[in-house]
């Protein structure tokens, strides 16, 4: 069955300007739905991406419209339960392949 090689399958072409971002992210985001509604707000805003629970913290990697990630972190922050109190950012390449947002390590 492979009848795909590697050097046959072309990364798909992302829209011009896309960029993506892994944020740490410290403050009230666990045990609040953090992560939910975080992939709820990617979702809505079209952004693809993943976010889960780390030590005492949560990291978020989001990709597209960079215009769109204060959106996403200001309808994050509608519950009055989360409260971020820091926000680290790295560029990063984009993941031509990723179609969605997802939360990762259920635990």
């Amino acid at each position: 069955f492979d009848f795909l090689n590697e050097k046959d399958r072309q990364p798909p072409a992302l829209p011009e300007g896309t960029v993506r971002r892994r944020y740490s992210i410290e403050g009230q985001v666990q045990g609040v739905g953090f992560r939910y509604r975080a992939q709820y707000a990617a979702q809505s805003l079209g952004l693809t991406g993943w976010v889960e629970r780390d030590d005492g913290s949560v990291t978020l990697e989001v990709q597209g419209d960079p215009a769109l990630f204060l959106k996403l972190f200001a309808l994050i922050q509608r519950s009055d339960y989360i409260q971020i109190t820091s926000l680290r950012q790295r560029d990063l390449a984009p993941d031509p392949w990723e179609r969605d947002f997802r939360v990762r390590g259920c635990w």
